[in-house]
């Protein structure tokens, strides 16, 4: 667990809803400045785009960058199209993996499951163990390898057995465009230990396999998402003792990382409103969401929102690989 963690961890007052109102006006004052850009250039100014490949392989993601014209309406297509083509890359990979009856095949056999199919099969878990130019990913290395294999396989399933249910009996899809209530999403069981595995399946993993199997339910909590969410809240600490809910600032090492223990349920909340801003920008201009990949497309928008401040992020972060391993 990171160092100090329980002080790292979402403080109580990022709960009530007066909080919670004032970053969703913070998200809106903010919104339509990256909104016109992400449809108007859809590039990253100011940065090369070899300066931007070089931060996306340090970060671990993907990076591209199409012709952009002055038509919004075009730019919006083939914005998405590549964010839909980077999401399709290896979706059915996810599909075969976390599918009900394959990992029924696995209940007498968990050993394999952990160290073949999660370890190596599971792109966003393959990628994170083969990553050794960050450093502080040596921790996840050393949890996944004394991690119970019986729990792994427990809690994979029960995620996905949540996902299942979610789409077939949750999901209100008359509703679910209007929801202003935090609680209605109803995510609050991903964040209990049932669907935790300390230190192995945590909020960023756990939503990627989510993301992939529902891209119309379940938003992606990548790291570069907890940074969007810092730039559209302008910066500001909104009543919070720490300098910031979405990440963990390390004053005395001057090292800056996403907020790992950040509750799937609020980030999903902010996800969803800013859902909603993009349909309704994007209503304006005669475009319709294909709701089967809602979250596709709020994951190209907040990538692009991060991407505009990736010389200062990697400024944040580049002492990482120097300092000590400071989480599970």
């Amino acid at each position: 667990m990171y160092k100090g963690s329980e002080e790292h961890r979402v403080e109580p007052i990022c709960n009530t809803q007066d909080h919670i109102t004032k970053v969703l006006a913070l998200i809106k004052e903010n919104f339509l400045k990256y909104f016109n850009d992400f449809l108007t250039h859809g590039v990253i100014s100011g940065i090369s785009e070899e300066e931007m490949q070089g931060f996306a392989n340090l970060l671990g993601i993907e990076y591209s960058v199409d012709e952009r014209t002055t038509d919004k309406t075009q730019n919006y297509k083939s914005i998405i199209k590549q964010g839909i083509d980077s999401f399709n890359r290896d979706r059915n990979k996810y599909l075969e993996i976390f599918d009900q009856e394959s990992l029924e095949e696995y209940q007498d056999d968990a050993a394999t499951f952990k160290s073949r199919t999660f370890a190596h099969e599971c792109p966003i878990v393959n990628s994170t163990l083969q990553n050794r130019k960050a450093k502080d990913l040596d921790k996840y290395r050393s949890s996944f390898k004394k991690a119970n294999a019986k729990e792994i396989l427990s809690v994979v399933t029960k995620l996905v057995d949540f996902a299942g249910n979610y789409a077939s009996n949750v999901y209100n899809p008359v509703e679910y465009d209007s929801i202003t209530d935090n609680t209605k999403l109803f995510f609050d069981e991903l964040d209990t230990e049932s669907c935790t595995v300390n230190g192995v399946i945590g909020g960023g993993i756990k939503s990627h396999i989510l993301y992939k199997l529902y891209p119309s339910f379940f938003p992606n909590r990548s790291r570069m998402a907890m940074w969007a969410l810092w730039y559209l809240t302008g910066k500001k600490t909104i009543g919070c003792r720490m300098d910031s809910e979405f990440l963990m600032i390390d004053t005395k090492k001057s090292v800056t990382h996403q907020n790992y223990f950040y509750p799937y349920k609020l980030f999903a909340f902010y996800a969803h409103q800013i859902y909603q801003l993009l349909k309704k920008e994007m209503g304006i201009l005669g475009i319709n969401i294909d709701l089967e990949f809602r979250y596709v497309v709020v994951d190209s928008f907040l990538n692009f929102v991060a991407f505009n401040h990736i010389a200062e992020i990697n400024e944040l972060m580049k002492q990482i690989k120097d300092s000590d391993n400071g989480y599970e």
